[in-house]
C-alpha cells in the first residue's frame, strides 16, 4: 500500500508523528511475523523541507515529484492548534494551494483520501467531501458547517468513512485515523498494533466537547448558552428563551441547527451534562442533588443521559472517568 502524507508549514507535530508511528508499528509487526510491510509512506511537501508548528525541520519529497495516481491513499494531517479563522487562512494560503490540487486530483482519479482534525478543511476546500459525511475536531465544527454546507458534518464522531473519504476528529484522533488505515488491510494487525501501543477505543468526541466553546461561534448561541445555564434547575419552555433573547422560536431552532448541528433542546442537554460533570468532580453533592440542579426530577434520567451520551456512569465521572 502506497501512502502519501502531506506536510505544510506550521503543521501539528504530533499529528504527523502519530500517523507515522502507528503505520511504522504496523510495518514492524507485520515484518516480525514474516510478512511484507503494510505500507510505504512518503511525506510530501511544497519543497524539500517544512517547519512544523513547534519549529522542527522536516524533510519532505516535493509534490511535483509525486505522480498523480501512483499513491493508494493521500492523508492530510492537521495544520496545528489554531483558531477556526487561522485554519481557514491556512487552507486558503497560496503557499498551500498544492495541497488542494493534490486532493482534487486524487479525488478525480479515485484515490482514497483521509484527513484528521483541521486537515479535513483541505479536503472540503478541494470539493472532495461535497455530498459526503465527514467529521473534524469538535471545536471547529461551527466554522466547518458555515464554510462547507454541502458536507454532512458528524462532528460528535471520532472517525467517519464515506466511500473513499475518511476523516477523523480532534488532534489525537490522528491515532484513530492511522489505526483505521491498518484495519482496512488487516483487522488482526490493527488489533495487535492497538495492544502494543495501548490505543483505546474512542468512538465519540462528544465527551470532550465544551458547550461554551461551541456557542462562541455565533452571538445568538452565546446568549442562549448563558440563558440556559441560568435556567438549568427549572427550565422553562423554549419559547421563553426565544422571547428573552428577542428572536422567534423558529430562528433559535434554525440557528442552533446551522451553527451547532443540533436542536436547542439537544444543546441544553449538552449544557446539563457539562454542569453535572463539573459538580460531580468538584463537590460532594449527591447524585440526586446534582440531578435536581441541572433540571432532572429523577436521577435515573441523568444516569441514562450519561450512559447514552458519554458511555459512562455518574460514579465514573465523579472519579475522572475511572470506575
Amino acid at each position: 500500500m502506497r501512502i502519501a502524507v502531506t506536510a505544510v508549514e506550521g503543521m501539528f507535530d504530533s499529528g504527523l508523528a502519530a500517523i507515522m508511528d502507528v503505520l511504522g508499528a504496523a510495518n514492524a509487526l507485520s515484518a516480525g511475523d514474516g510478512g511484507a510491510p503494510l505500507a510505504s509512506v512518503t511525506v510530501v511537501g511544497a519543497g524539500t523541507q517544512v517547519r512544523t508548528g513547534n519549529g522542527l525541520g522536516l524533510a519532505t519529497v516535493p509534490h511535483v515529484e509525486v505522480a498523480p495516481g501512483e499513491q493508494d491513499l493521500v492523508v492530510m494531517p492537521a495544520v496545528g492548534f489554531r483558531t477556526p479563522d487561522q485554519v481557514v487562512a491556512a487552507v486558503r494560503d497560496p503557499a498551500n494551494a498544492w495541497v488542494l490540487d493534490l486532493a482534487a486530483t486524487a479525488a478525480g482519479s479515485g484515490t482514497a483520501l483521509a484527513a484528521a482534525c483541521s486537515g479535513a478543511f483541505f479536503l472540503a476546500e478541494a470539493g472532495a467531501l461535497d455530498g459526503r459525511r465527514a467529521t473534524t475536531s469538535w471545536w471547529l465544527g461551527p466554522a466547518f458547517r458555515q464554510r462547507y454546507p454541502s458536507v454532512e458534518l458528524e462532528d460528535s464522531r471520532t472517525v467517519v468513512s464515506d466511500g473513499h473519504r475518511t476523516t477523523a476528529g480532534a488532534a489525537f484522533a490522528h491515532i484513530d485515523l492511522a489505526l483505521w488505515v491498518v484495519q482496512q488491510r488487516s483487522p488482526d494487525l490493527a488489533d495487535l498494533v492497538a495492544r502494543y501501543l495501548l490505543i483505546g477505543d474512542r468512538p465519540s468526541q462528544a465527551a470532550f466537547a465544551l458547550p461554551t466553546q461551541l456557542a462562541q461561534a455565533d452571538p445568538l448561541m452565546t446568549a442562549f448558552e448563558r440563558w440556559a445555564r441560568t435556567h438549568l434547575a427549572d427550565p422553562p419552555p423554549l419559547a421563553h428563551a426565544a422571547r428573552a433573547l428577542g428572536v422567534s422560536t423558529r430562528t433559535l431552532q434554525r440557528t442552533a441547527q446551522a451553527v451547532l448541528g443540533r436542536s436547542p433542546l439537544d444543546f441544553v442537554q449538552d449544557i446539563r451534562l457539562d454542569e453535572a460533570t463539573h459538580l460531580l468532580r468538584t463537590t460532594a453533592l449527591s447524585a440526586e442533588s446534582i440531578a435536581g440542579r441541572v433540571g432532572y426530577r429523577n436521577v435515573g434520567t441523568l444516569r441514562e443521559l450519561v450512559r447514552r451520551r458519554r458511555g459512562s456512569s455518574l460514579e465514573a465521572l465523579r472519579h475522572g472517568g475511572r470506575e
